[in-house]
């Protein structure tokens, strides 16, 4: 399911991709109408006439959102245009390079298709498109234009659609690749996020341990909310996120400058620096956990008074991330089983 930052992301690419691509559509006809009122050919006029009334009702479509529509029917404009164009005027003209640029777009169509996004659909286009083009080359061969153009028309018509379909691929691949690296980011980050306390998670926190060079000066704490188990069955669990939404922002607020993560359940550990003495590091910790018991949990109306118990170690030379975890684990349970509201960091 998509995130409602997700979903602006997805219809702010659809919306602007779309309504630019229909304005630069209808300049090009009006481009093409020019072009042949110049070279006196009044059918492809007319043509074009249809094909700019199309493009302004297509406005209709995309303020009415509905955008797959209007990219099917701009695709079939597109074919039908660039075959009779190609049959009056001449294959060399380049027309049908706009039907070969086109398919780039049918697959950008479909993936942001809000119906329909099977990719057998954008397939089925491009095999169309290359029936299209070999018959339109087929008939060039046998047939001549029914309205032969001079040269130079011939060659502006050629430079267009060659720079057209360049401009085609680069703006549509670059659109996609902009909103896929976005998206990834997103993702990435969302992996690595607890989505609660949008704290960084356990994958997270074995990441960051990894990236460490020299750990010798850092301690890791693993705290753990006592009782909340009571806070869960006498207020609800509505209440007890609350609470760990609280806790995670008044341990980011404490320690921005370390790493804080959520470990699990209502278990959360911070890796800080000691500054060369592991007393700095309990006087941080014991400034938290003083904190949050002076603190006040606010749910319907009420007043929470919670306590935290803390176990700290030192890193070890060559222990790996599990088993600094499981001394500092340790050191918590014992904190647990002995009075609870404390930081236990000298436990041999």
């Amino acid at each position: 399911m998509q995130s409602a930052e997700e979903k602006k992301a997805y219809y702010k690419v659809i919306v602007k991709t779309c309504y630019i691509a229909n304005i630069v559509y209808l300049i090009v006809h009006v481009i093409y109408l020019f072009l042949f009122l110049a070279a006196k050919i009044y059918p492809l006029v007319y043509i074009n006439l249809a094909s700019i009334a199309f493009y302004v009702l297509c406005f209709i479509l995309l303020r009415k959102q509905k955008y797959y529509y209007y990219a099917l029917a701009c695709g079939n404009e597109f074919l039908l245009y660039m075959s009779a164009a190609s049959i009056l005027v001449g294959f060399e003209s380049g027309f049908y390079l706009c039907i070969i640029g086109l398919c780039v777009v049918s697959f950008f169509s479909t993936y942001f298709a809000k119906v329909k996004r099977k990719i057998v659909n954008s397939i089925t286009w491009c095999v169309l498109s290359f029936i299209i083009v070999a018959l339109l080359f087929a008939y060039a061969n046998f047939c001549k234009p029914v309205y032969p153009i001079e040269m130079w028309l011939k060659v502006t018509l050629y430079v267009m659609h060659l720079t057209a379909v360049f401009a085609f691929i680069m703006v549509y691949l670059s659109t996609f690749l902009r909103y896929a690296i976005t998206l990834e980011n997103r993702i990435i980050t969302e992996s690595r996020t607890d989505r609660l306390t949008q704290l960084h998670n356990r994958y997270d926190l074995y990441n960051y341990v990894s990236t460490l060079t020299d750990k010798s000066d850092y301690a890791l704490s693993m705290f753990d909310i006592d009782d909340f188990k009571v806070v869960n069955d006498e207020y609800g669990h509505l209440c007890g996120d609350e609470v760990l939404k609280e806790i995670a922002r008044i341990a980011t607020d404490l320690f921005s400058d370390d790493f804080v993560s959520r470990y699990g359940g209502e278990e959360f550990i911070i890796i800080s620096r000691m500054n060369g003495d592991i007393n700095y590091a309990v006087e941080q910790l014991e400034r938290f956990r003083k904190t949050i018991e002076q603190h006040e949990f606010k749910f319907d109306n009420k007043i929470i008074h919670l306590t935290i118990t803390i176990g700290l170690e030192a890193y070890s030379a060559e222990e790996t991330i599990e088993e600094w975890i499981g001394r500092a684990d340790k050191k918590l349970y014992y904190g647990k089983n002995s009075g609870k509201n404390q930081t236990v960091y000298n436990l041999k």
